[in-house]
């Protein structure tokens, strides 16, 4: 049987701390955390490697599904700066494991996923895990849940080619937007960049390399590319 245990010390030690994740509530909580609940059954021996995992496959046109890979996700929710008073979206959060992650972080999460599939067993694990302070709710990426707005932080779980106006405006004053800006639709490696608003308007600024695979629904046109 699989030592989960160790793995998620080996996670944090081999995989978060040598690339510059610091920030001591985000390392408890991805140590804590059961990363192999958020995964398909026959995927749970490859919980805690280093890249990104498949958790839906490609359908009629929609790219397949996957958790970004730890040190991706880690970086970008160290960025964003998750303060314990705060609300969180998290765009495209697929099995749950990144709202679990700002969960532990934040005052109250809204997962946003499109596949219902996907909405419905991120409920289910969340349940099982005790984890109150979260909702998930299905719908479209890129609108985002304007119910819930304004959010002090918006997380996107995977490269888009540009943030649409109908994100970023649903961010609080001084909110922050954390994602991984490609230089069109459907790459994989871009640049993390962190949106902050102030006084009104939100600008980005990019901080590190980074891959993770395209998030659906997100055209490569109007507001932001580099």
């Amino acid at each position: 049987m699989a030592d989960f245990e160790r793995q998620r010390d080996v996670m944090v030690e081999s995989q978060l701390r040598p690339n510059e994740v610091t920030d001591p509530g985000v390392l408890s909580a991805m140590r804590a955390l059961p990363r192999e609940r958020f995964v398909p059954p026959p995927l749970r021996g490859l919980a805690y490697m280093d890249d990104a995992i498949e958790v839906f496959p490609a359908i009629d046109g929609a790219p397949a599904r996957f958790l970004l890979a730890p040190m991706v996700l880690a970086r970008l929710v160290q960025l964003a700066m998750v303060e314990s008073k705060e609300s969180i979206l998290d765009v495209g959060c697929a099995t749950g494991y990144s709202t679990a992650v700002l969960a532990r972080l934040g005052r109250f999460v809204t997962g946003l996923e499109p596949e219902p599939e996907l909405a419905s067993a991120a409920r289910a694990t969340l349940r099982a895990l005790d984890i109150a302070n979260v909702e998930i709710i299905t719908g479209a990426l890129a609108g985002g849940h304007e119910t819930g707005a304004p959010y002090d932080v918006i997380l996107l779980n995977g490269s888009v080619p540009v943030v649409p106006e109908s994100l970023l405006s649903q961010l609080r004053e001084g909110g922050r937007l954390a994602t991984v800006l490609t230089r069109r639709a459907n790459l994989s490696q871009g640049k993390a960049y962190l949106f902050v608003k102030v006084r009104g308007e939100a600008s980005g600024v990019p901080h590190f390399d980074a891959g993770a695979r395209p998030l659906p629904g997100f055209a490569p046109e109007p507001c932001f590319t580099f």
